[in-house]
């Protein structure tokens, strides 16, 4: 009886032994598999491209500048943001449509504006041609007007030609056409009930 005991506790020890062990080669293969990751700059790539795309949608050429500030060699970063764009993972053209129609929604850019932000991002100019065609010109000119009646509100105190030049002037740093600006001031300040003096517009 002492025996079986003896042999009871020595399996219960032999199995509390085996079940403290880890399975053979568990985790020094998933270290060695996470070492041959760390050391592949096409998995390197990879992930820092998903990390960007998950944040929010963006150019070939911002993602190319991202791999090589992390010093991807361009010829890697090349192959692999090619398997993005076979996969329609990236795609300047839907990145620049809908660039082009958020900014005007969020911050109501003039074409000039957009066009600018676009070619800075690296896509390729028929590709922002193509976006920037798609704005609709009434809703242009009504994004201008309401940033003016915005401003107006409070300008009463300043004289018609102050008023003229900082409106215009504010819209074209906001990328709108002189014409369309010079439009669209004189039409607003109108309304509001002042009198306008003749202007040559441009």
């Amino acid at each position: 009886m002492n025996d079986g005991g003896r042999r009871g506790r020595g399996g219960a020890e032999s199995r509390r032994s085996d079940d403290a062990r880890p399975a053979d080669g568990t985790p020094g293969e998933a270290a060695e598999s996470k070492r041959r990751k760390d050391d592949n700059p096409e998995s390197q790539a990879r992930d820092i491209v998903y990390r960007l795309l998950a944040a929010r949608a963006r150019s070939r050429g911002e993602l190319r500048q991202a791999l090589l500030r992390k010093e991807i060699d361009e010829e890697i970063a090349d192959r692999v943001l090619q398997k993005f764009v076979d996969a329609g993972l990236v795609d300047d053209a839907a990145f620049a449509e809908e660039w082009v129609h958020a900014r005007q929604r969020t911050q109501g850019l003039g074409r000039k504006a957009l066009g600018f932000e676009l070619r800075r991002k690296g896509v390729d100019e028929h590709l922002v041609e193509a976006a920037l065609s798609t704005v609709d010109s009434d809703v242009e000119a009504e994004r201008a007007r309401e940033l003016v009646q915005r401003k107006l509100r409070g300008m009463s105190s300043l004289d018609h030609t102050t008023k003229m030049r900082r409106l215009v002037g504010m819209l074209a740093r906001k990328g709108y056409s002189e014409g369309l600006a010079f439009r669209v001031v004189r039409e607003e300040i109108e309304r509001s009930g002042e009198e306008s003096p003749d202007f040559d517009t441009p």
